[in-house]
């Protein structure tokens, strides 16, 4: 294929993906952790707990050039994230030349986790940027070292100290490939690379300073808090899941790519490949053996990222020595693995696409419910005095709000996730985690809880904390998203405190999920509603209430489970449903708890095949 033909071929790629990276940036809901930075950018600082502070930053940038928008906080990152491409092209250029290089960034704009950088505001895109900045820099300073090399070297390093923790990785591995090639330690001897290094070093004392602070809290949650630091099964899932993000003939390529490095790593002629096998043999091969002892709850297939970019820099020469089938092979599956991601991502950003991911593992939660949430608290608001003070009860909920609402009053209860996440230290220091009722005095207060924010065995210890630190909870008002597959619960806590009325629990025995009845179906479970009772159970189907179910004595167990010690805080139902008429196809099966106290509490919905009549 010829230059010119490779060059258009990028250019137009490139072009396109940037018009759907901004279209994505714009119509997405905010991701959580977005919210919680955009926060951060309303009180700028060189720090936060959770990270440096070149991510408030530049979503300081874009609201005030764009307005309270999420396309405004996302701008600045896709710009960012579309500068990564031309980066590895000018990289393999420089090793390799003109075809390797166009050849190089394709291969980096098909790779979806690198294709798709910047659609979110998140440090991963500034971080990506400097990595690639630093590892330019060093190609250029092993031909000659030379001043601007040098200056882009301490650029890239001080970028990377402000995005991330995570960043002194890529600075381990940076030394670990200069530490490879001959020419790279002859560096050792120039002291405008010394410079640049102290430019770089220079970069990380906000953090140093944040956390001399605040007793060691951030760097305490990042290197030691969330990380199990002993050894776990789950570490052997890493090359799978790397193979799948990567996309697997392209995680080949990169893995023979790293081998080649290996090969050659004495060679004095190019020694790219010795910095290459020091800089992705640490943020590959060391995001592997880490991920043995590592956190694993939280999203981190990102992680390897910029090792992987690296590799592919010099990709484009190991495919040149495969098969011509083989490389249709690795941009037809990378190709496919982008559309695919942005295809999720397409459904996503549209409500009856995440209500039809509802019932499965790739519901995106944290991408879900925050409007309608919102448009919930805005007419609550509306209904109570001015001045109502609002409160989330987890951080995510809490930024989420204030994103949405344009405050930045929005207080935030003591919650496992603030503390989960690094962020309780921040929201204490900005004065926003409130203790309970003595931290917003006796005035109105709307208290908004995501109550799926707790798996549902720890939800009934929840309300009785609510209980505890509001003096008293009302009826709340409901509000089931995507079926129920996100809740929140809406309270408008009164002026002087008042008893507890804890909201409902309820659980669905039969039918099980997904199940296909037959021209009737027996429904039946318990619902409790504690320290006031239940006084019906209405099954509904589609939203439509289709029966009143029969209450019975709660079964000791339940009650044992769930530390009640009154059975009649509680009742067994159960009902029959005539299903004769209903034409066939999917339904969702939902209840709606009545309290004695006259509160009413939808369940969420699970779905009900439910064949059309006459045709099993």
């Amino acid at each position: 294929m010829g230059l010119g033909s490779l060059r258009v071929k990028f250019i137009v790629a490139w072009a396109v993906l940037l018009l759907a990276k901004l279209w994505l940036a714009a119509t997405l809901l905010p991701f959580g952790d977005e919210a919680f930075y955009a926060l951060e950018s309303r009180r700028l600082a060189w720090a936060y707990s959770d990270l440096p502070g070149l991510t408030a930053w530049l979503i300081r940038l874009g609201t005030e050039l764009g307005g309270q928008h999420v396309l405004a906080i996302r701008a600045p990152f896709v710009l960012v994230g579309a500068m990564v491409p031309w980066l590895v092209v000018r990289i393999a250029r420089r090793w390799f030349g003109a075809q390797a290089g166009w050849q190089a960034g394709m291969l980096a704009l098909l790779m979806p986790l690198s294709g798709l950088s910047g659609v979110l505001a998140l440090p991963d895109a500034p971080m990506l940027l400097a990595a690639l900045l630093c590892l330019d820099a060093f190609a250029a300073l092993l031909q000659r070292f030379g001043a601007a090399a040098a200056l882009q070297l301490a650029l890239g390093l001080a970028l990377g100290a402000f995005s991330h923790y995570r960043f002194a990785l890529v600075v381990l591995a940076g030394a670990a490939g200069l530490l490879c090639t001959a020419r790279g330690r002859a560096l050792l001897r120039e002291p405008g690379l010394w410079l640049a290094l102290a430019v770089g070093a220079a970069a990380w004392l906000p953090l140093v300073v944040w956390n001399v602070g605040h007793a060691g809290a951030g760097g305490a949650f990042q290197f030691v808090d969330r990380h199990p630091w002993q050894l776990q099964g789950d570490g052997a899932w890493w090359p799978v899941v790397q193979a799948l993000i990567v996309t697997p003939a392209l995680f080949a390529l990169l893995l023979a790519t790293l081998w080649r490095a290996w090969r050659q790593r004495h060679s004095s002629t190019e020694p790219q490949w010795p910095l290459l096998l020091g800089v992705a043999g640490v943020s590959v091969l060391g995001y592997f053996a880490m991920a043995f002892v590592s956190d694993s709850e939280r999203v981190s297939f990102h992680w390897p990222l910029p090792g992987w970019l690296a590799l592919a820099c010099a990709a484009p020469v190991v495919l040149a020595s495969w098969p011509r089938w083989t490389r249709a092979v690795v941009h037809g599956m990378a190709a496919t693995g982008l559309l695919l991601v942005l295809g999720y991502l397409a459904v996503v950003t549209q409500p009856a696409g995440r209500q039809w991911l509802a019932t499965g593992p790739a519901y995106a939660d944290n991408f879900s419910g925050w409007d309608l949430a919102t448009d919930a608290v805005r007419s609550e608001l509306a209904l109570m005095p001015a001045g109502t003070a609002l409160v989330a009860d987890n951080f995510m909920l809490g930024a989420q709000l204030a994103f949405a609402l344009d405050r930045s009053d929005v207080a935030v209860l003591p919650h496992p996730l603030n503390n989960k996440h690094g962020r309780a230290v921040q929201l204490s220091n900005w004065g926003l985690l409130a203790s309970g009722r003595e931290a917003w005095g006796d005035g109105p207060v709307l208290l908004v809880v995501e109550d799926t924010s707790r798996s549902l065995k720890r939800r009934l210890d929840g309300y009785r904390e609510l209980c505890s630190v509001t003096g008293g909870l009302p009826p709340p008002r409901v509000l089931n998203v995507d079926h129920g597959r996100k809740r929140f619960l809406l309270f408008r806590l009164p002026s002087a405190g008042a008893s507890c009325s804890t909201p409902a629990l309820a659980w669905l025995e039969a039918p099980a999920p997904g199940a296909e009845p037959g021209a009737t179906v027996d429904v039946s479970g318990w619902a409790l509603k504690e320290g006031v009772g239940v006084d019906r159970v209405q099954v509904t189907v589609d939203g439509r209430v289709v029966a009143e179910a029969r209450l019975d004595p709660l079964r000791p167990d339940v009650s044992q489970y769930w530390g009640v010690a009154d059975g009649s805080d509680g009742a067994g139902f159960g009902a029959r449903l005539d299903l004769t008429d209903h034409p066939g196809g999917d339904a969702w099966l939902g209840l709606v708890v009545h309290g004695r106290d006259g509160s009413v509490e939808a369940w969420p919905e699970q779905r009900l095949r439910i064949p059309a009549q006459g045709r099993r």
